[in-house]
């Protein structure tokens, strides 16, 4: 975009002085390439204590860090009543005293709640021989306000009560760098046991008896790989190690089949699983392995009755099949099929009841539930009315139970969470998400269309706005994209982005290679060597919206986050007259650097995703190509923003600050370039829900800015 379409409210926040951060020659050679890096200083040599400890930064680091977060409040400060504003509007969408659906255990159904006010959970639960529907006598197992008083970051990432009712084991991160601390309640007394466990993850679960509890531990390079088993009243330092995973390209992770049967262990990269389990019945049992790993073969198991159910892409299912396999002989070789596979139906999940299984699949990139009675093989799926929507399956705590709970919502419709009979289909509304400051869907139109890539395929792209939106190309545009790792994005409900519809923003959604929206191929022909084909679909997507009138060139500002922010940087330095802005949360920008960095956290299990430029000069070159850092040029670039978290462990801190800094050493306009640091917070910034609320404000507002469209005001 020319440095001449700013406008008059953004041209005037470039008056702050941006800093400069000094270049410093490192020169790098890697299968006889040369390559510069002036701005490796950035990464702290010290990074791993820095995640534990933020204040042990190096203060040149630091410095820059602030002088930058300096700059963009200085030059965002003439939005600080816009922000206010918007903080506002979007606060006042959400119910404060929110609280989920009970979900019945036993004797008592648990839950969380919000209070007015408050920034974190509240975990709950009261008798289900009352009114529990109600909450009649709840009994707060765990206060998250209370837990976070006193700390910059607060964040429980996992919460378990005991199968006798008795305990509850949480964890949490308490600087953001996803290093937790594990804690057990003596739900009777209110006391926390002695049982202190550190540098864990969030993933915790109970053996049947109540006494022993199974948890992961973090490698110095940040890798869950350890699995522990801990009997409540011994010392930690002595626990058990159950399972460790020596490959540094896999991570562990815990679970446990719905009935309750076993534990299971599970190692796994993004395209290669393995699974192990232990009878939940039996702790102390060694782990019984699966089936073993196998490159590109992904697996995850239930059990029911004698069996165990595997949903896999195993035998050439691009799409994925349910097989079945018996319990005491489950290796591959005995694996049947249950529900076959078919190209282009994509099984997501599964859920296993006494009677029932439940799979969530899509077809032609709309979901669907299909209930497969038990042992009949007679199936029904669940309709649905609307032409783009977002669907969830919500496990809970029963498996001897004909009722599934499922959400539910749209573009324009809020979440909607229904208990269903599985034995009589019917469905009960349990709970509508309530917006306090109102919400009318009939004002909006949601609309999905089709944009055409570089090689003919179809990209499908959802579209919402005001019905009074002019749609002649006039109105800018908001284009969210992410497009890796398989993950798709939904056509789901959220009141944040009406803060820009409302005043006049069109607001899309590229569901582009990279993800599965249009199967399990789609996500494949959007990783490794065909990563270009991510792009490539974005951009088609914003050529498509303009050519279809929806809006046009300059006018669209691009916004993704983490491996959503790489998909940025790539497509400014591709196709940066597109677009008025770019919006980039925690970009993975540095790709190359990344991953040639084999000690960095993510690194070796990210190589499946990316590929391995240490040993393969093709996939360096590939990745040399759109590394967003690599390939920044001396030209005009639309106005970006830039977000980083400083203990952040999945993107680290240096990648975005590295790729504005040469950023702004390199390119030719004039346009805002900002970076905004979180001091005190990961990979998904501050850790309250309206913390949180201050960082899509700014967002948002530099959008509005940029648009010149701050004096807007909301309907």
């Amino acid at each position: 975009m020319p440095s001449d379409s700013v406008s008059p409210n953004a041209a005037a926040a470039v008056a702050a002085k941006p800093p400069a951060a000094p270049r410093k020659a490192k020169r790098i050679e890697l299968h006889g390439i040369l390559r510069e890096d002036p701005y490796a200083w950035l990464r702290d040599d010290n990074w791993r204590e820095v995640m534990r400890d933020p204040a042990v930064l190096d203060p040149e680091i630091r410095a820059y860090l602030e002088a930058e977060n300096a700059y963009t409040r200085a030059a965002m400060a003439p939005t600080d009543a816009l922000q206010a504003q918007l903080f506002a509007e979007m606060k006042g969408r959400i119910k404060e005293d929110d609280s989920s659906v009970p979900s019945p255990d036993g004797p008592y159904a648990y839950y969380q709640r919000f209070e007015t006010g408050g920034q974190h959970p509240v975990f709950c639960r009261c008798p289900t021989k009352g009114n529990w529907q109600a909450r009649d006598g709840e009994e707060v197992l765990l206060d998250g306000n209370r837990e976070a008083e006193g700390e910059p970051y607060f964040r429980v990432a996992g919460c378990e009560h005991s199968p006798d009712h008795r305990l509850l084991a949480y964890a949490a991160d308490r600087n953001g760098s996803e290093r937790c601390r594990i804690n057990v309640k003596d739900l009777e007394s209110g006391e926390l046991l002695p049982d202190t466990i550190e540098e864990a993850q969030g993933s915790l679960v109970w053996a049947n008896d109540g006494q022993t509890l199974f948890y992961v531990t973090l490698d110095a390079e940040h890798r869950p790989c350890k699995v522990y088993r801990h009997r409540l009243g011994d010392d930690p330092a002595d626990d058990l190690l159950v399972y460790e995973e020596r490959d540094p390209g896999f991570f562990v992770g815990l679970g446990k089949t719905e009935s309750d049967r076993f534990i299971v262990i599970s190692a796994h990269d993004h395209t290669t699983s393995e699974v192990r389990v232990i009878d939940a019945a039996a702790p102390e049992s060694a782990p019984v392995l699966i089936a073993a790993r196998e490159r590109d073969i992904e697996y995850e198991v239930s059990d029911h009755g004698e069996r165990f159910l595997i949903l896999t892409n195993a035998g050439g299912a691009i799409d994925f099949k349910i097989a079945e396999a018996p319990i005491d002989a489950p290796g591959r070789e005995n694996w049947r099929d249950l529900v076959p596979h078919r190209e282009g139906r994509l099984i997501l999940s599964l859920l296993v009841f006494k009677d029932y299984m439940v799979r969530l699949e899509r077809e032609n990139s709309l979901p669907r539930i299909v209930v497969t009675a038990l042992p009949s093989g007679a199936e029904h799926a669940i309709a649905f009315d609307e032409a783009a929507y977002s669907l969830g399956l919500v496990p809970g705590y029963l498996y001897d139970t004909t009722v599934l709970r499922f959400a539910y919502s749209s573009l324009t419709t809020p979440q909607q969470v229904f208990d269903y009979d599985m034995a009589d289909r019917t469905r009960d509304l349990l709970k509508e998400q309530e917006v306090p400051s109102g919400h009318d869907p009939s004002a909006y139109e949601a609309r999905r269309v089709l944009a055409r890539s570089h090689d003919g395929e179809e990209v499908p792209v959802s579209l919402v706005y005001r019905k009074t939106t002019p749609l002649d190309g006039s109105a800018p545009l908001l284009l969210y994209g992410y497009g890796s790792y398989g993950m798709s994005i939904p056509a789901a409900f959220s009141t944040n982005r009406f803060s820009l519809i409302d005043r006049g923003f069109i607001y899309a959604i590229a569901h582009i290679r990279g993800g599965t929206d249009k199967g399990y191929g789609w996500y494949l022909h959007g990783k490794r060597e065909k990563k270009v084909n991510t792009f490539h679909d974005f951009i088609a997507a914003a050529e498509g919206l303009i050519d279809q009138g929806f809006t046009r060139a300059g006018q669209i500002v691009g916004h993704g986050g983490s491996a959503g922010g790489m998909l940025m940087g790539a497509v400014a330095n591709m196709r940066p007259d597109l677009f008025r802005g770019i919006i980039a949360e925690v970009p993975f920008v540095d790709v190359l650097n990344t991953m040639c960095d084999k000690d960095l956290p993510l690194t070796p299990p990210e190589w499946p995703e990316w590929g391995n430029p240490l040993e393969s000069v093709e996939a360096y070159q590939t990745i040399a190509a759109y590394s967003p850092y690599d390939n920044v040029e001396a030209k005009d670039y639309p106005a970006i923003l830039a977000t980083a978290g400083l203990t952040d462990p999945r993107v680290t801190y240096w990648e975005p600050a590295k790729w504005v800094a040469r950023l702004r050493a390199t390119k030719t306009d004039g346009n805002l370039l900002l970076l905004n640091t979180i001091m005190t917070g990961g990979h998904g910034g501050s850790s309250g829900r309206f913390d949180k609320l201050h960082e899509v404000a700014l967002a948002y507002a530099f959008a509005l800015l940029i648009c010149g469209k701050a004096g807007e005001t909301g309907r």
